[in-house]
């Protein structure tokens, strides 16, 4: 049984995830800096953390700011631990 979790933006370098963050809090999306976990990548060391309700209106923001995003992931507890499901 699979409970949802968070949604997870990995960028293509930290100089786009200070960006992103910049530009989502400016406009107040609820959004956190987290490490990036090591289970998506290994690439950039910083993600956006925000819950699966705002996915929509992020990814426009992450358009019209022309954000470079390796993938937006869905995160899932499971019994077992963690999945990752990519959105965009």
């Amino acid at each position: 049984m699979e409970n949802k979790g968070f949604c997870v933006i990995v960028f293509e370098s930290t100089h786009f995830a200070i960006a992103a963050e910049s530009r989502l809090k400016e406009k107040a999306y609820p959004i956190e800096i987290i490490p990036t976990p090591r289970e998506i990548t290994a690439s950039c060391g910083l993600s956006i953390k925000f819950n699966p309700e705002g996915l929509d209106d992020i990814k426009q923001e992450i358009r019209e700011g022309k954000i470079g995003i390796k993938g937006i992931f869905q995160m899932y507890k499971k019994e077992e631990g963690r999945g990752f499901k990519p959105v965009l």
